[in-house]
């Protein structure tokens, strides 16, 4: 099995039919909806629009893309696409990083060069890793995707392929955010004698979605919870999480159809969420400015991945994982958690104790959602505390 140098270059046919249907959008009404409230804010999606038909240039990011070491495979007929850098260091350890949705792989950038050197960034080169972040299966350039049932501890089994019969790693570390703390976690509980150690940006536990209504996010079971703080928090998460979790486990398919067709509905409905889940105060670009977002949605839109990319709900809705043992910690690689965000918890809960083999936390009071893409320094922070006696 062996990986090729991949060059990203979007054929100019893709972004010739992008600047067609960019100039003849048939926009949607909308009124009473300066605070979001109904969705996402007409206004300044025609603000978007217009930069990314008049002003964004996808050659410069692509080439940016192109300045780190790409590269694919096909394992089990999957093409992988993934990033390869070498650390420059006494004692480099590979770690293996893992984005969620509507991430891509482009939004750990941030974090490659200090992790891979950590000399030049103003760290120890003696915490310096082999860095690896490939695109989840279905999304960004692992497309196309044309193979059922590939979830989160599905991709964790193709990590495993990858990191030791591709690149050679007997062990290695993993790293991921949202998808990508599921297979992370999925990691150190199924492969633990594989890893060295594990780093989560959040505390999912793997059986999110076993259970009777898994496009309910949780399940949290709010008609029994009695009225306080807990419910309230509940409910506020639901609030912003439940709409796309609903959608995309129980019909992903219809709402592809939409954005695969219409770059604006593509944008739309990943927009609102980079707005509403980082740490952006309701001011998307505080966090991610127009050529930021844009990037991702073509990294959605050039590599028609976004119909991929929200099946992974379902199939993780109705292929639901099962344990590998019944030992606790449930997962038992060593775990180090980086809390963040506005009132993040200073310290892990019990049931964090429990389900994690714990040896670092650490919290933050800024970064969202997005974390490596919103606090990227904050991160880097938490992993090498994490593997510094792991080593």
């Amino acid at each position: 099995m062996q990986a090729e140098p991949f060059e990203i270059a979007v054929p100019e046919e893709k972004l010739e039919d992008l600047r067609t249907r960019l100039e003849r959008i048939n926009w949607a009404p909308d009124f009473g909806n300066e605070g979001w409230g109904y969705g996402v804010n007409g206004e300044y999606l025609r603000e978007l629009a217009d930069h990314w038909l008049n002003r964004y240039d996808w050659r410069a990011h692509e080439a940016e893309m192109n300045r780190f070491n790409n590269f694919r495979v096909e394992i089990e007929g999957m093409p992988i696409h993934f990033v390869h850098e070498r650390g420059k260091g006494p004692n480099p350890i590979p770690i293996i990083l893992s984005h969620g949705w509507p991430w891509t792989y482009w939004d750990l950038r941030h974090v490659i060069g200090p992790l891979t050197d950590p000399a030049a960034h103003g760290g120890d080169p003696a915490d310096s890793f082999d860095v690896v972040v490939p695109s989840l299966p279905g999304y960004g350039f692992s497309t196309p995707l044309t193979t059922p049932g590939i979830n989160y501890w599905r991709t964790a089994d193709l990590w495993v392929t990858l990191m030791r019969e591709v690149l050679g790693y007997e062990r290695f570390a993993a790293q991921g955010g949202d998808w990508g703390a599921l297979v992370t976690s999925q990691l150190g509980h199924k492969y633990a004698e594989h890893l060295i150690g594990i780093h989560l940006t959040d505390a999912i536990m793997l059986n999110m979605f076993t259970h009777d209504r898994p496009w309910v996010l949780g399940d949290p079971g709010l008609a029994s919870m009695p009225q306080g703080e807990a419910r309230a928090a509940n409910l506020a998460r639901l609030r912003y999480y439940s709409a796309h979790v609903a959608v995309q486990a129980l019909d992903p398919q219809t709402l592809a159809f939409m954005a695969h067709d219409s770059p604006i509905g593509l944008c739309a409905w990943i927009l609102e969420r980079r707005r509403n889940w980082g740490d952006t105060n309701g001011d998307v670009e505080s966090r991610f400015p127009k050529d930021d977002l844009l990037t991702t949605m073509m990294l959605y839109w050039a590599t028609d991945a976004f119909v991929t990319s929200v099946r992974y709900y379902y199939e993780a809705a109705w292929n639901q994982w099962q344990p590998s043992h019944d030992r606790t910690p449930v997962v038992e690689a060593p775990t180090g958690l980086t809390f963040h965000g506005p009132g993040a918890p200073q310290e892990p809960s019990e049931q964090q104790r429990e389900y994690w083999n714990l040896v670092h936390w650490d919290s933050h009071p800024a970064g969202g959602h997005f974390a490596p893409a919103e606090e990227p320094e904050a991160i880097v922070r938490g992993i090498r505390a994490t593997f510094r006696n792991l080593r």
